[in-house]
């Protein structure tokens, strides 16, 4: 049984997070054989061996320290097991899901403590059997003289197949990546819950350093109280590197170095978010580093992305394709931009076609959610039929969009960002004519903001995962931290 603290049950002002387990609770366990039965039935067949290899053992170059270990996640979804060098079989027709554990090592136990044991596994784990390494070839060959000539072995990438010395197996590496996208895309109640606790806990660390920016003198002490109180509850790794860019560093989407000086700089974009048990959270605020906003181009830029991000959350149930949204964002942006003098006259949609706007919000409005930060889907959210990593080649039709799901867990991170770079590159294009550049100069100092939130997508509606405060109760708790 695990227990968390709900996100209404915390506190402006206290926080404390808890975590009952109970060992060997069968209804505890990550829910790996019903995961396996999805996989199967989004492949759409009756037999076949799975096969998956998880994260081995392996040192850094020209070096005797292993690498920092991080489990290959489609092995997680199928068998909820954290741990390195393990291997993972599901007979589809016999409904058998096996997890192969490393044989004793008694060096590596001497050295790093007691090993992973088959009986322990099988307490662990929501496997039906737990077997040692040593037996993996020789069960797979059985299994193959069996069944291999009129049925396939499954793997994600040849290059994680079987290796198997006296027999050449029919392997299909097509079919199970697009099943395994396709099952992980809607999230069970095990995983949400899982999602859940890594928004708390990202949240509580986004309190903290709310209540300390008015002390902080560097972008890495951000970084590192975010990092400290990550830790201190039980997150150890975060989903994705820190971000923490003051000033016009806010600008570049992907910023990490985190090491510049905060003094005269404006605005934080930080963009942090807490790993729980492999699952990610994605959580971005920007605030002033004092008690009010620093200037009225750093607030009307706030609000409006403020705004972008509301009218966006607000629409958000199944059955609504996320590209929509999408648009609706850059809409919002457009007339925000015009009334600031950002943006000059024209319509809203000559506009957004001339692709004046991805001037100033030059990324999608959100992504899936999951055992990554960018998780995987059949579809891609916000393009048009392609699997992910492509782009659209045709024009879309809105026909094609997929559309949100009971159970999809997605983010809404609409921004305005004022690049140097971008400006510049923008003055060379036919879309210079919508831009007053001299306006848009102005707002260089603010760097960028971006908001980002973390939504389930319900029957009803929709609900907010993310805690971290933002908007009014962001403030509210930066001029507490600077009053006491």
């Amino acid at each position: 049984m695990r227990v968390s603290l709900r996100p209404e049950l915390v506190s402006d002002l206290n926080v404390c997070n808890v975590r009952w387990s109970v060992k060997g609770n069968e209804f505890d366990k990550y829910p790996a054989k019903q995961h396996a039965r999805r996989v199967a039935t989004k492949l759409g067949v009756s037999s076949g061996l799975i096969y998956l290899a998880g994260t081995p053992t392996v040192n850094w170059g020209d070096s005797d320290q292993p690498r920092t270990f991080r489990q290959r996640r489609y092995f997680y979804y199928l068998g909820g097991v954290d741990e390195p060098d393990c291997f993972l079989t599901y007979d589809i027709k016999k409904d058998l899901l096996i997890l192969y554990v490393p044989d004793f090592d008694l060096h590596r136990a001497i050295w790093m403590g007691p090993t992973l044991t088959a009986d322990e596994a099988q307490r662990r784990f929501d496997v039906d059997r737990v077997r040692y390494y040593a037996s993996l070839n020789s069960d797979i060959t059985s299994w193959a003289k069996e069944y291999n000539d009129t049925t396939p072995v499954y793997v994600l990438h040849t290059s994680q197949q079987p290796e198997l010395p006296d027999i050449k197996l029919r392997v299909d590496d097509e079919c199970l990546l697009p099943a395994m996208d396709a099952a992980r895309v809607i999230k069970d109640d095990h995983e949400i819950q899982l999602i859940r606790q890594a928004n708390i806990i990202s949240g509580l660390a986004h309190r903290n350093v709310l209540e300390k920016i008015h002390k902080m003198t560097n972008e890495a002490q951000i970084e590192g109280l975010f990092l400290d109180t990550c830790v201190s509850h039980g997150a150890k790794n975060q989903a994705y590197e820190i971000i923490a860019g003051s000033g016009p560093n806010a600008a570049t989407l992907h910023y990490i170095k985190n090491n510049e000086p905060l003094k005269g700089r404006q605005l934080v974009c930080l963009d942090a978010g807490a790993e729980w048990e492999c699952y990610a959270s994605d959580v971005t605020r920007t605030f002033p580093l004092g008690a009010d906003w620093p200037s009225a181009y750093a607030r009307d830029i706030y609000q409006l992305v403020e705004k972008m991000q509301e009218e966006c959350i607000r629409r958000i149930k199944q059955g609504v394709r996320f590209r929509d949204l999408q648009t609706l964002a850059h809409d919002i942006a457009i007339e925000g931009l015009q009334r600031l003098g950002v943006l000059k006259s024209g319509t809203v949609e000559e506009i957004r076609q001339s692709g004046a706007s991805a001037v100033f919000f030059p990324h999608g409005l959100g992504h899936h959610v999951g055992l990554e930060v960018h998780d995987v889907s059949e579809k891609p959210i916000t393009a048009q039929g392609q699997r992910r990593g492509r782009r659209d080649l045709v024009p879309p039709t809105n026909l094609s969009f997929p559309v949100l799901e009971e159970g999809m867990v997605v983010t809404v991170e609409p921004g305005i960002y004022f690049s140097q770079l971008a400006l510049a590159n923008a003055q060379k294009q036919p879309l210079a004519r919508y831009i007053d550049f001299v306006e848009a100069v102005k707002y260089i100092p603010v760097g960028g903001v971006r908001i980002e939130d973390d939504i389930l997508v319900t029957r009803t509606g929709y609900e907010n995962l993310t805690t971290a405060p933002k908007g009014k109760a962001m403030l509210e708790i930066i001029r507490r931290g600077i009053d006491n």
